[in-house]
């Protein structure tokens, strides 16, 4: 473990995680941001050319412009943006580092993982939640050929592909794929496709269920994935859809084996969607300390905080920071 004991350690590269080490570094505290994978890894996994449904100056962070020629950035400009935004604020990055617990307490803390140990008088979480994906517990997930991340469709032209899903993702998957010339089957397990399905691809995916391109499925659930089937319970019965390859894009889920096995946070039993306990006013968690920012905030409803709103916890912290700091030094 080093010697220098940093005033906070942030868990998280993404925008969010970056955010807040800037606004920490610019009250003159030394911070370090410590993610198990790359800058802003979650974008990194996004689909190729995945389009933004915000616009760039709501991606923003640290007051760092974000030009485009285009009205809605793309995956790829969005992580050009980012990396240009931690190497002119300096960041102190530890990627590809993973955290694998936390002891001390507030002023005390030592940030362990799996490359060494940090000490911290306070730690800040800001992982979001797509790296947990919600899995669908039947037979046959486990399969080489099951995804919960969809990239992009060249693979797949000639092939028989099979969609779960309702919303956004599954069914932009779906239109990207039929137009790549695989044959999609789309599997809901509701009556329609959901209405929080944005305005402009809603009617283009209806459009091509009622024309027949893709074959739609509601009210079905799936019983199990063979190597060559998807084994479905239709309105009309039990059926076997043919599928060389599964896209399962049945939503994320904070990594709660973080927040309580190795960080031990409270959650809130009164809430379904468990989130952390935290202190709307400053992001402090119940373990004093340990604050939290971004999605991860709203547990289970993760659509609760996106970047967009979710950047802002990052003056929060920081002026809390800053305060309990000169407290701390008076």
């Amino acid at each position: 473990m080093s010697d220098t004991k940093l005033d906070a350690v942030v868990v998280g590269a993404g925008p969010v995680g970056l955010a807040c080490a800037i606004e920490i570094q610019r009250q003159g505290l030394t911070v370090a941001v410590v993610d198990k994978g790359a800058l802003v890894n979650s974008l990194v996994g996004y689909p190729t050319q995945m389009e933004f449904f915000s616009t760039p100056e709501l991606l923003e962070i640290g007051g760092h412009p974000f030009p485009m020629a285009s009205y809605k950035p793309h995956r790829e400009d969005a992580l050009d943006y980012y990396q240009r935004v931690a190497a002119a604020e300096k960041l102190d990055l530890r990627l590809y580092e993973r955290v694998t617990g936390l002891r001390g307490e507030a002023g005390e803390f030592v940030v362990e993982t799996d490359k060494g140990e940090l000490a911290a008088r306070a730690v800040v979480v800001a992982t979001g939640f797509f790296d947990v994906p919600n899995h669908m517990g039947i037979p046959g997930e486990e399969l080489p050929h099951v995804n919960h991340y969809y990239k992009e469709p060249y693979a797949h032209a000639g092939r028989d592909v099979v969609v779960v899903g309702a919303k956004n993702s599954s069914a932009k998957a779906a239109l990207a794929l039929t137009r790549a010339g695989a044959r999609v089957a789309l599997v809901v397990r509701g009556p329609e496709v959901s209405e929080s399905v944005k305005y402009w691809i809603r009617p283009d995916l209806l459009n091509r269920i009622k024309e027949g391109r893709i074959q739609a499925y509601f009210n079905t659930t799936i019983d199990a994935i063979t190597p060559g089937t998807v084994e479905v319970t239709t309105p009309e019965g039990p059926r076997s859809l043919p599928a060389d390859y599964v896209y399962a894009l049945t939503g994320y889920r904070p990594d709660y084996s973080l927040l309580i096995d190795a960080l031990a946070l409270p959650l809130a039993e009164n809430d379904p969607a468990q989130p952390p306990i935290f202190d709307v006013a400053t992001h402090e968690t119940a373990r004093p300390g340990v604050y939290v920012a971004g999605t991860v905030c709203g547990g289970l409803a993760t659509s609760r905080w996106f970047i967009e709103n979710g950047r802002h916890h990052a003056q929060l912290i920081a002026q809390a920071l800053a305060t309990t700091q000169v407290a701390a030094s008076s």
